[in-house]
């Protein structure tokens, strides 16, 4: 834990949307802290409000009940203090990866040409891109393309990076580069980070914190935090530590069911 005070704070959040006419109900009650600095990953079968959870701190969608704060203020007044990695990149194709950036920032109302390209090149050398700013979208890799979108969200400088899923449509070895990629540059700068993943070795190689959802109605049943040590190393996927955290995290997410096939 970095900072004393949280940075994000989420307040017993309930959402529903109406399915036919008739509420249904996504999240429940979920209340979560984010201290600067930390990594923070949510993690949860499909269906669990994990994506939901993010949409709302990102500003996109409203809460139905309770609150979400970013430095003590509602998360509405703080939308351009949030950066998002989306699942795919959604690059456009006929920019080139500094353009891609660049455009973003035009949109965050950087008006300065000048600033803007040198606000995407410190972003793109950041996720290791800083070689590839004239090239197109059909000239990078899968893995590349993720990095521009992150890139992305980064040049604004957010204080709270949100990142969906970003790796998983990435085959096994690509993504594994990425993670550590990633862990990299969280070392280099220690941003405040909310990851989904579906993944429960990835969230315990990245996280100081990982939230152990459930669904129908997504709720958090575990907060976890990760024991073994930083920096994280391709090693330690072997270490017994690291595999006993991945135990116990799938442990609070198994006994969700065990406990309902009980009842």
């Amino acid at each position: 834990m970095t900072g004393q005070h949280p940075i994000l704070e989420i307040k017993h959040m309930h959402k529903a949307f109406l399915v036919h006419g008739e509420p249904s109900v996504v999240l429940r009650d979920v209340t979560l802290n984010v201290h600067e600095g930390e990594f923070v990953s949510l993690i949860g079968p499909s269906g669990c409000g994990k994506t939901t959870v993010l949409r709302t701190v990102a500003g996109f969608a409203p809460e139905s009940s309770g609150e979400v704060r970013l430095n003590g203020e509602p998360i509405h007044k703080n939308r351009g203090n949030v950066g998002v990695v989306f699942q795919a990149p959604n690059l456009l194709p006929w920019l080139t990866a500094s353009q891609n950036v660049e455009l973003a920032l035009r949109q965050f109302g950087i008006r300065s040409k000048a600033e803007r390209r040198e606000r995407a090149a410190s972003a793109l050398a950041e996720v290791g891109l800083g070689q590839a700013l004239g090239k197109y979208p059909a000239e990078l890799s899968g893995g590349m393309q993720q990095r521009v979108g992150i890139a992305r969200a980064l040049a604004h400088d957010p204080e709270v990076l949100l990142m969906d899923e970003p790796f998983g449509a990435l085959d096994a070895i690509t993504r594994e580069q990425l993670d550590f990629q990633l862990l990299d540059f969280w070392e280099a700068q220690r941003r405040t980070v909310l990851f989904v993943t579906h993944s429960i070795e990835e969230a315990v190689l990245l996280s100081d914190r990982v939230i152990c959802m459930k669904p129908n109605p997504g709720e958090i049943v575990a907060d976890h935090r990760v024991s073994f040590s930083r920096p994280r190393t391709l090693a330690q996927l072997g270490d017994p530590a690291f595999i006993d955290e991945v135990r116990e995290v799938r442990s609070h997410i198994e006994q969700y069911y065990e406990q309902r096939n009980e009842k």
